[in-house]
């Protein structure tokens, strides 16, 4: 092969993964997870474009400039109901809160969402990370994981890697490997399906970051 063959080649190859480098990295997922963020570009997400922005291949939200007015989420346009979902978050800023919704619904004409929430952050001294909340309808935690083994999992200022698992009644939560939810609803009223959305929390200056999010449908 000659010299200019082999130029035009290689320049042929950086050009391809330049252009379908993410469709490399989509699919070299896990067998039978799909990508949700490409990594560029909030396709297949709605919400305040103000309040979250892409850097660095993550969804940022909020901000260490100024205080964050009130809750924003950032939504799926499709909704899931029997699921596994895999991801990498982290926080910063004093004070900062947030989490990451499941089997949600968009409150008519609100900012806000109703329904599950891994939540993440820190509350009167305990850390509330893999902690199940619910948003906007009964408004309290519904069940924390044991309190040494969430501190011990828990890397602060680092990515941590969460799982969220529902099948039927069942929400399951893992923390970087270690399990810290597994409840049972009982009220037979709450609805299984709804969309999927990362939450910056108003308060103090803070960013909630979100990356490499994938999930994987459960049963038919």
């Amino acid at each position: 092969m000659n010299w200019h063959r082999r130029s035009f080649l290689s320049f042929s190859a950086a050009s391809l993964l330049a252009t379908f480098g993410w469709q490399v990295l989509a699919d070299n997922v896990e067998e039978g997870f799909q990508t949700l963020f490409d990594g560029k570009t909030f396709e297949g997400w709605e919400g305040d474009l103000k309040t979250f922005r892409i850097e660095e291949g993550a969804i940022i939200g909020g901000t260490m400039k100024e205080k964050i007015p009130r809750n924003e989420f950032l939504c799926t346009k499709q909704e899931y109901g029997d699921f596994e979902l895999r991801l990498q978050a982290k926080l910063a800023g004093d004070g900062a809160n947030a989490g990451v919704q499941f089997r949600t619904k968009r409150i008519p004409n609100h900012h806000e969402v109703i329904g599950y929430q891994c939540d993440m952050g820190h509350m009167e001294g305990r850390c509330i990370w893999g902690s199940l909340y619910d948003e906007s309808r009964r408004k309290k935690f519904l069940i924390h994981g044991d309190k040494d083994k969430v501190e011990k999992a828990f890397k602060p200022s680092e990515w941590n890697d969460f799982v969220v698992r529902c099948e039927g009644p069942r929400v399951q939560i893992w923390l970087n490997g270690v399990q810290t939810i597994d409840y049972k609803e009982e009220d037979g009223t709450v609805v299984r399906t709804g969309v999927l959305a990362v939450q910056i929390h108003g308060g103090p200056p803070s960013e909630a970051s979100y990356r490499k999010i994938r999930i994987k449908r459960l049963g038919s």
